[in-house]
């Protein structure tokens, strides 16, 4: 089996954000809008939390799917590569977790 990544993912979406909505699950999602495409986002984080509550393997990894396809498309409607997330999660490993949590300012 070939490793799939998200960057892969991510081309796939851009590619298609602005094709037929009629024809493209992506370009329907990116038409209705940010506000539609992070409620949906919502949804799958919520169902995929409850497949790991219930321990249920083969729908925590459906949801999961889910869940990373919804954010990257809502990461490419706000211009966000998916560059700048994995700098970000990079420059998070220079440091523990505690300590790097602590150094947040509040919200």
């Amino acid at each position: 089996m070939s490793q799939f990544t998200l960057d892969e993912l991510a081309s796939i979406i851009a590619s298609r954000a602005n094709a037929d909505p009629s024809l493209s699950h992506t370009a329907k999602l990116v038409q209705r809008g940010m506000g539609q495409a992070t409620k949906k986002l919502g949804e799958e984080a919520v169902e995929a939390v409850i497949a790991a509550l219930q321990g249920n393997r083969e729908e925590l990894v459906k949801e999961t799917a889910d869940v990373l396809f919804h954010l990257l498309v809502v990461l490419h409607m706000a211009d966000v590569p998916l560059s700048a997330v994995f700098e970000e999660l990079a420059s998070r490993t220079n440091q523990s977790g505690v300590a790097e949590k602590a150094a947040r300012k509040p919200v």
